[in-house]
């Protein structure tokens, strides 16, 4: 990588810009996933207390969702890993021309999307569910909530391009006023409110598909008379050189791989869970809730260091990377310390509020204390391995890591686990989570070797 070594490296950086700029993504992006991730929650809270097989139908599409989710987020990935690199530079046109290769590729998602859920809709639900009830319900919802895939495809990218140049507010405001809509016509179809008529989970997904119409309208409008940075529509979006879309495919695909590996993975672990005690099951459920609501303080800081460590990389001051970096990896154990212990502590009020079994009540507890530990773990790999390594360029190396943790240790060793040793339930969730943890040895190895710093931009 040829660099100009402009400034004196020190072990973390000194300059107030970045920690203003660093932390004020994260409180941002923190905030929009907070409440994109409520948006959900509502729907599941407003169905649960409508019809119980509303509430399974509604799940089961949500199922697809997490795909079409996986799938749209790596194109997204790929293009703040590039585009971030170019703002460094402050280039703006390479940013255009790789926001209109990417729009070729949500429109080919799109696309493949919509003709799955329309041409073999049952057979698609039927993989998350063999309930005739649950699947006529979700056959409702699926056909009005497969547009919202599409809209949510390209809306993500929109907000992946604006987040690149460090532009996130507008993500935020977007989010909240998805969840005032959503809310608001949710209350009113599904129950017939106001004069409206009942009607029930093709309510919901009205509701959901108007909030995703209302999402995309509003980043348009910004990006076309409100941005002062990119200049999206300021020339055509479509004259990227076969090069960039080499450089997009070389960055993209692997991301896209790990993406839909892990995918997979997840309802797989959710089985093997699944196959255990009822008290385990519920133990689960309410202490994956807590755990997964301040995961998305990592997610922003994996968010985040992707776009800080992509403009150090375009701006070519090779120890300001490294100095970057080290800051980014030390925060990144801190946040993790703290929201350990901030779960670890806030366990007992937390379960107060749920009427479980004595129990489940106690696994539940024990479930906590365990996520807690892992919690550590994650808020080290996933900010370095996702948000510095894979978004430097370094994505072979992410994807190698996650096949052999996930499919050869961790799939193995839960199914192992859970059906053939019989251990006890707590040491299964252990197994099944224990990747977060010795994934970080290899990723600090990789991390100190410095050889995951790659200039992608020209």
């Amino acid at each position: 990588m040829n660099t100009e070594l402009s400034t004196r490296e020190s072990f973390f950086t000194k300059d107030t810009l970045f920690y203003k700029t660093l932390f004020g993504l994260i409180l941002t992006i923190t905030l929009q996933n907070l409440i994109a991730y409520s948006v959900n929650m509502l729907d599941n809270i407003m169905l649960g207390s409508y019809s119980q097989n509303a509430l399974s139908g509604a799940a089961t599409v949500n199922q697809v969702f997490f795909m079409v989710q996986q799938t749209a987020l790596p194109i997204g990935n790929a293009l703040v890993a590039l585009a971030s690199q170019y703002w460094g530079q402050k280039q703006t046109q390479p940013i255009r021309e790789l926001t209109g290769i990417a729009l070729k590729f949500c429109l080919l998602v799109s696309v493949l999307v919509m003709v799955v859920c329309t041409v073999f809709p049952v057979q698609l639900l039927r993989i998350f569910t063999t309930s005739d009830e649950i699947i006529a319900e979700g056959l409702v919802y699926l056909s009005i909530l497969k547009w919202t895939f599409v809209l949510f495809i390209f809306s993500n990218l929109l907000i992946a391009m604006l987040r690149s140049v460090g532009t996130v507010r507008i993500s935020f405001i977007v989010s909240v006023v998805s969840l005032i809509v959503n809310g608001c016509i949710n209350y009113t179809l599904i129950f017939g409110h106001f004069g409206f008529p009942e009607m029930g989970i093709k309510g919901a997904a009205i509701g959901t598909l108007i909030s995703r119409i209302a999402e995309l309208l509003i980043l348009l409008f910004y990006v076309a008379k409100m941005d002062t940075k990119i200049h999206l529509f300021s020339s055509s979006l479509f004259s990227g050189s076969r090069e960039q879309v080499r450089s997009f495919l070389k960055v993209g695909i692997p991301i896209m791989i790990t993406s839909l590996l892990w995918a997979v993975s997840v309802p797989m672990q959710t089985a093997i869970l699944g196959h255990l005690s009822s008290d385990a099951i519920a133990a689960n459920s309410v202490s994956s809730t807590f755990y997964q609501y301040l995961k998305v303080v990592v997610i922003a800081l994996s968010s985040a260091s992707a776009v800080m460590i992509g403009n150090s990389i375009g701006a070519g001051d090779l120890k300001r990377v490294r100095s970057d970096a080290r800051t980014l990896s030390v925060i990144d154990i801190l946040i993790g310390l703290i929201l350990a212990t901030i779960l670890f502590v806030c366990r007992t009020p937390l379960l107060s509020m749920y009427r479980l079994s004595n129990e489940a009540m106690i696994l539940a507890d024990h479930f906590i204390i365990i996520m807690s530990v892992i919690m550590v773990g994650m808020s080290y790999q996933m900010p370095v391995s996702m948000g510095i390594i894979q978004s430097s360029g370094d994505t072979k190396f992410t994807l190698r890591l996650n096949l052999i943790s996930t499919w050869l240790i961790v799939m193995p060793l839960s199914f192992l686990a859970a059906f053939v040793w019989k251990w006890p339930v707590e040491l299964v969730v252990v197994a099944v989570q224990c990747d977060q943890i010795f994934k970080g040895l290899p990723i600090f190895l990789r991390f100190r070797s410095y050889r995951w710093i790659h200039k992608l931009t020209a």
